[in-house]
């Protein structure tokens, strides 16, 4: 129903921190990679609720929120669903930056050793 607003939020925020901590710092965190795979998952998720109806274009954009049974509903998907989401693709992001690194660490190793 909303799964795809917590990683929305995820990617608002990691934006900012972007523009807070600077170009270099932003760069070096990969930042970058963080947020394309954030906003890819959000503007695919968002197609697909959209395809199935979950979200109109008018108010309140959302159809969960018409009923208040079916807002609870949507609350409990974005505290789950959408939390998992997040957190996976935060923890994938973690991984890819850490091979990196291995990556650029042996690089450099096999051109001291030439």
């Amino acid at each position: 129903m909303a799964c795809f607003l917590v990683p929305g939020m995820e990617g608002t925020v990691t934006l900012i921190l972007a523009k807070l901590i600077g170009k270099e710092r932003a760069e070096k965190l990969k930042l970058k990679w963080l947020n394309t795979m954030l906003w890819g998952g959000v503007a695919l998720l968002a197609l697909e609720h959209i395809w199935h109806g979950e979200v109109v274009p008018w108010p309140p954009f959302l159809t969960a929120m018409k009923n208040p049974a079916d807002t609870a509903v949507m609350l409990h998907e974005m505290a789950t669903h959408g939390t998992l989401m997040a957190a996976l693709v935060t923890f994938t992001w973690v991984v890819l930056l850490k091979l990196h690194t291995l990556k650029v660490k042996a690089v450099s190793r096999a051109a001291v050793r030439q």
